[in-house]
């Protein structure tokens, strides 16, 4: 795929994403974009992939330039940078009581704080969230 190409899925993405619920997630770009297959992301929120980046079917190149592409259309739109603490899916209770312990989730081969940021932030449009809450409010509640 062009990098052309690669920017017009990338910014349609993320711009459908905040249209259909508010915010976007780099996480959810790269499913949408073919980059990252549904089964493949369960995969890895279940802990049976040590790393997001091993099953991205591209290279890390392409994978930071789509990155670099969230970023940009984000900022230019105005959306809000806003940290997503991912942990992993299916922790069962110990002898079913206390707390499910919490085991966070890595993104990157590396490691490296910055880049485990920039796959956890959501990108959030604030106007949308508002209008996707008031018709939330507004709308009939359903009994059976």
């Amino acid at each position: 795929m062009k990098d052309s190409e690669l920017v017009g899925k990338v910014h349609s993405s993320v711009y459908h994403q905040c249209q259909r619920r508010g915010y976007a997630a780099p996480v959810d770009v790269l499913m949408d974009i073919g980059v990252l297959s549904k089964q493949r992301y369960e995969d890895w929120r279940y802990g049976k992939v040590d790393y997001l980046e091993r099953v991205c079917n591209c290279n890390l190149k392409q994978l930071s330039f789509i990155m670099k592409q969230i970023r940009a259309y984000s900022a230019k739109a105005g959306y809000k940078p806003s940290f997503c603490y991912y942990k992993r899916w299916g922790v069962k209770k110990k002898n079913g009581q206390g707390h499910k312990p919490v085991i966070p989730l890595r993104f990157s081969k590396s490691g490296n704080p910055e880049i485990e940021r920039a796959y956890a932030t959501h990108y959030v449009d604030a106007a949308k969230c508002e209008e996707l809450k008031k018709n939330r409010a507004e709308a009939p509640v359903a009994h059976e």
